[in-house]
Parts: structure tokens; C-alpha cells; sequence
């Protein structure tokens, strides 16, 4: 009969083996990671963004008119110097109404003139005549009273040839009396009349001044020398008085309207180096700086967005204006910085830390980071080029952790 082994040995091996198991639980167990070293290079970081290309001095050429336009004389991408026409628009139209006008000033400065006499020569001529025969006529009755008096007082004449005589001066100093009111009427008559008829001739004078003005904007021309690089106007369409007809600028001064998110705009200052690159042309770059800082935020689709102007040099003209570019800013740049991935560097409210390996084991450490770019941190304290920084892991890193290192 096999003999039994006694309880208690059993029990304390039990134990033995809950306390080895307790005191080296799975964490002895290294877990592998890859880690680096903090390194030296020249650090550059930019924002990337989009924007548009602009004319800093464009020229937007509208019809004054409402009317079909004549002639087109140039066509897109062409060169035009100064004062040259461009388009010509209808102005028959207009010759007609400036002919009207001017009939109406002539009219009104005649009416002018005569109100300044006091009245037609005509109707002035007949008064005076009307007035002098009056007057004639008064002292004719006037001689023969005087006689009819004389010889009443010898009984040569009656009574009433006297009385007569009396009547008949009376009625002719009633006349000379009308004739006298009629004269005066006639001069404040012609006063009203040459008011009424010098604002009519002001009135003329302004429609004539502004229907030479848009006869002469049916000639559109160049206010500058320049490339027209818009040209919507089209012979024998109908066009608005506002309608732009044609745009033009110098296109070797030109500028980059870029559209910086929100978040990104405090990095900006003027003066930073800007790079341009078009679609249209995939192997070259333009150069740039930061012109001018926006001064508001405003809605761009979903984005809110700062429009940062920014100069370009562009000799050759490549860059049509409202081309949509691709723009990048340097926001800074460091010579031999100490540099780490940015997979390296973890985030905790709003502080930097980096797990260092010691002696097979995580050690949780605080950095102090400066600028960055896409790839990686420049760290300005709690490192050096000797300590070795881990960056990944089958698992969550943590502080204490045991590790088998490979080194990237």
C-alpha cells in the first residue's frame, strides 16, 4: 500500500509557489520596443495652406453705357499700352440726345437775352410806339382845353365841348396809364422768365458736359500699360452701365492671396520666406515673403481662415492671376538643433515627456519642446544626444516597464 505524503509539506509548496508568483508577476517579462537618440540637424517648420494669385494693381475696365458694343480691337493675354482702345461701344444714341441739348441751350440763352432787355424787341417796339402816341394825344387835349377855356370866357365855345375836351384827355391818360402797367408787367414777366431761362440753360449746359463725357467712354481704353488677362466683352452683345468689359495689370507684380486656418496665424509675421506651387507648372517654385498680416477671420467653406498677402517674384509671368496655388510659409528655422520624432514625444496636459531607458526600464522624463514640423520636435531641455528615447512598442508604454530594446 503506497504511503501518503504528509498535508503540511503539500501546503507550504503552495505557498511557496503563490509567493515566487507574487513577487515576479508577468512584468518581469520584457516587453520589446524601439527607441533612438535624440539628434542634431537643421530644423525647418512651415505651414501649408492654399491660396490664389491676384494683380497688386489690377484695372477693371466697365461700360458707362447701356448699350451693344461695336468693336472688340484686342484679345486675352494680350499687351496694351496706355490710353489704347480697346472696346468701342454704340453711342448713336447719345449723338442724338447731345444735338437735343444743345437746341435747348441755345434756346434758353435767347430767352436769357431777351428777359435781360426787358422784353422782346417787337412787343417793346409797339409799347413805346402805342405810348408815344398816348402822350401825343394828351397834349393835343390838353393845347385844345386850354383854347375851349379861353373862348368860353368870351361865350366863343359851349359848355360842353368843354366837358368833352375833359373826357377825352381823361380817357387818354387812362390809356397812357395802362400802357405804362403793361410795360411794367412785361419787365417782371421777362425777369421770371429769363430765371426760369438760365436754370434751363445751367440745366442744358450739365446734360451737354455729361453726354460728351459718355460719348467719350464709348471709347474704351487702357488706363495703364499692361496684359489684359479678363476679357468678357464680346462684339455686338448688349451690355449695363457697370458691366466689366475687360481686366488688365502688370502681370510681373503680382501678389498670393494665402488662406491660413485660424489656429495657425500667431506663427505668422511679416516678412517670413514664402514657397508658391502651381499644378499648371509642377517643377517650378516661386519665392515669396509675408506682405501684410490679415486684420479679421473669415468663413472660407467649412474653414475659417486669415487671407495673408503675400509677395512673389515672377519675372516671366508664369502666374495668371486667379490661379489657385498651393503656399507654403516658414514659420521657423533652427541650425543644429536637438531634434526627436515626433513619435517619441507624448502629450499631457498641454506638457511634453519622453519615456528614457535606464538600466532595461522606462523612465518617464519631462522635455521642454520648441518648434516642430511634421516629422519632428526640437527639444530645448530635459534630454541629451546620449539618453535613448523610446518610440514604439507592442503595447502601452509605462513608467517602470522592463524592455528589449531595438534601436532605430
Amino acid at each position: 500500500m503506497p504511503r501518503r505524503l504528509p498535508q503540511k509539506p503539500l501546503v507550504l509548496l503552495a505557498l511557496t509557489a503563490l509567493g515566487i508568483a507574487a513577487c515576479n508577476p508577468a512584468g518581469n517579462r520584457t516587453a520589446p520596443i524601439t527607441a533612438t537618440h535624440a539628434s542634431r540637424q537643421n530644423l525647418t517648420s512651415w505651414i501649408s495652406s492654399n491660396g490664389k494669385v491676384e494683380p497688386i494693381e489690377p484695372h477693371a475696365l466697365q461700360s458707362q453705357l447701356t448699350t451693344f458694343i461695336e468693336t472688340v480691337s484686342v484679345k486675352q493675354g494680350d499687351t496694351v499700352r496706355r490710353g489704347q482702345v480697346l472696346v468701342r461701344l454704340d453711342a448713336k444714341d447719345l449723338e442724338t440726345e447731345l444735338a437735343h441739348a444743345r437746341g435747348e441751350l441755345l434756346a434758353a440763352e435767347d430767352e436769357s437775352r431777351i428777359a435781360a432787355a426787358g422784353g422782346s424787341r417787337e412787343e417793346l417796339a409797339q409799347l413805346e410806339n402805342d405810348l408815344a402816341k398816348t402822350d401825343a394825344e394828351i397834349a393835343r387835349l390838353r393845347r385844345e382845353g386850354e383854347t375851349l377855356d379861353r373862348l368860353y370866357s368870351r361865350q366863343a365855345a359851349t359848355r360842353q365841348e368843354i366837358d368833352q375836351n375833359k373826357t377825352a384827355l381823361e380817357r387818354a391818360q387812362t390809356d397812357k396809364r395802362l400802357i405804362d402797367q403793361k410795360k411794367s408787367a412785361i419787365v417782371e414777366r421777362s425777369k421770371v422768365q429769363g430765371e426760369r431761362a438760365s436754370v434751363r440753360a445751367d440745366e442744358a449746359r450739365h446734360a451737354i458736359r455729361s453726354l460728351q463725357d459718355k460719348m467719350a467712354s464709348a471709347n474704351v481704353t487702357a488706363p495703364a500699360t499692361g496684359t489684359v488677362y479678363s476679357l468678357t466683352a464680346r462684339a455686338a452683345t448688349f451690355v449695363h452701365t457697370g458691366d466689366v468689359l475687360a481686366e488688365l495689370a502688370n502681370l510681373k507684380e503680382i501678389r498670393v492671396r494665402a488662406f491660413i486656418d485660424e489656429p495657425e496665424i500667431g506663427l505668422l509675421h511679416e516678412g517670413q520666406t514664402v514657397e508658391i506651387t502651381w499644378d499648371g507648372l509642377p517643377n517650378r517654385t516661386w519665392m515669396g515673403r509675408v506682405e501684410q498680416l490679415p486684420k479679421t477671420i473669415v468663413a472660407r467653406g467649412s474653414r475659417n481662415v486669415g487671407e495673408v498677402l503675400c509677395s512673389v517674384a515672377d519675372a516671366n509671368s508664369e502666374l495668371l492671376p486667379n490661379t489657385n496655388v498651393d503656399v507654403r510659409v516658414r514659420t521657423a528655422e533652427r541650425e543644429n538643433a536637438l531634434t526627436l520624432p515626433r513619435g517619441a514625444v507624448r502629450t499631457q496636459e498641454n506638457k511634453h515627456y519622453v519615456f528614457v531607458v535606464e538600466e532595461g526600464r522606462l523612465q518617464k522624463r519631462d522635455i521642454k519642446v520648441g518648434t516642430s514640423n511634421s516629422a519632428y520636435y526640437e527639444v530645448l531641455s530635459g534630454i541629451t544626444e546620449n539618453d535613448m528615447i523610446a518610440v514604439l512598442g507592442d503595447g502601452e508604454l509605462r513608467e517602470g516597464m522592463p524592455v528589449t530594446v531595438t534601436v532605430s
